[in-house]
């Protein structure tokens, strides 16, 4: 008696490595009007960066993400001026601020 296993592996785009590519640190101030809404989700599927959150603190005034960005330079660029234009500021992370 023989069995078959099929395993499905989902492919999903993102970005492959190469010289062009860099991880950016960024911290995020979402507004209260701001909070509910998936924006990071949103980041991911627009451009090909991979986002990875390093830190979060959400109330319900505001909140506050410290987000690193990998991807080639002008698609981490595209995704800063595409959070600031839905209204979220963002701001470099000084080094050593956040662990390894």
């Amino acid at each position: 008696m023989f069995f078959v296993c099929v395993i499905i592996v989902a492919r999903f785009d993102r970005p492959r490595y190469n010289a062009r590519m860099q991880k950016t640190r960024l911290w995020l101030m979402f507004p209260a009007r701001l909070i509910t809404r998936p924006i990071l989700w949103e980041l991911a599927r627009q451009f090909a960066v991979v986002t990875n959150i390093r830190q979060a603190s959400v109330t319900d005034e505001i909140g506050l993400v410290s987000l690193e960005l990998d991807g080639e330079r002008e698609e981490i660029k595209k995704s800063i001026a595409w959070l600031e234009e839905n209204g979220i500021k963002v701001e470099p992370v000084e080094i050593g601020t956040i662990a390894s």
